[in-house]
């Protein structure tokens, strides 16, 4: 039934569970999910589609707990949704035209500076701050170039959307992650609809991996609307640090 064997298979439960669990509150689920399938065998065409699939139903679910729970409205976000959606199938598309050797260098000083403007930045709370550019001007703008990044690569998105929600939107912190969760799920399902056709998705693994990872970003949802601010700022620095790390190992281990 599955594509690997069932030992292999809890430990992919177990790693898409917890990587629902910090990609709901601060991003870099991908992080956890991508070098497991990885191990488990996969080539890389088959790790990214099978890891669009299982990802999609954690942020999704994500997606849905901050909706009900009043932190993002769906209907007025739908224009933005869609231009996520499409720019991630944009960028899946052209994925074999980047030169991802050039971007696994890159990579990792961007998730630096990230890290570091969530550790020392002052004033990051959940209260929104002063509006730098015009809901339309980031929908066309910020959101599609994002997005397609997520499409054609994909590790750091969820904390470049964050960026770009706070930083130009104005956003607070928690409302930046309910809407992050939005269009990183829309993006996820973009280039997932392109993956399909590639026949490289392992579907009983990865709705398996899907069914954890809902259960993961039910519970890191409900954490991060408890908590804040106090818990999702040190799991940005966290994450944006570790995946960082992992990208540095990749191109110089």
């Amino acid at each position: 039934m599955f594509e690997v064997t069932a030992d292999l298979v809890a430990l992919l439960i177990l790693a898409a569970f917890v990587a629902g669990f910090v990609d709901a509150i601060a991003g870099g689920g991908g992080l956890i999910t991508v070098p497991a399938l990885l191990l488990a065998g996969a080539n890389p065409v088959e790790a990214l589609a099978t890891n669009k699939l299982q990802g999609s139903f954690g942020s999704g679910t994500a997606m849905i707990s901050y909706a009900r729970a009043g932190h993002v409205r769906l209907r007025d976000q739908a224009g933005m949704a869609l231009v996520s959606l499409l720019a991630g199938a944009g960028g899946a598309l052209v994925a074999h035209l980047i030169p991802a050797e050039v971007l696994r260098v890159i990579m990792p000083v961007v998730l630096v500076a990230v890290a570091l403007f969530f550790a020392i930045k002052p004033g990051l709370t959940d209260l929104d701050r002063v509006q730098r550019m015009g809901p339309g001007v980031f929908t066309f703008t910020a959101v599609p170039l994002i997005a397609a990044y997520d499409g054609f690569f994909g590790p750091g998105t969820g904390s470049f959307f964050m960026i770009g929600f706070i930083m130009l939107a104005g956003y607070g912190v928690l409302k930046a992650t309910a809407h992050t969760k939005l269009l990183n799920f829309a993006s996820n399902l973009g280039s997932l609809a392109v993956f399909v056709f590639s026949g490289a998705t392992w579907w009983a693994v990865g709705l398996a991996m899907a069914l954890a990872q809902t259960a993961g970003a039910v519970l890191g949802a409900r954490l991060a609307m408890r908590v804040g601010a106090r818990l999702i700022k040190p799991l940005l620095v966290t994450t944006s640090t570790l995946m960082a790390a992992r990208l540095l190992w990749q191109v110089w281990g």
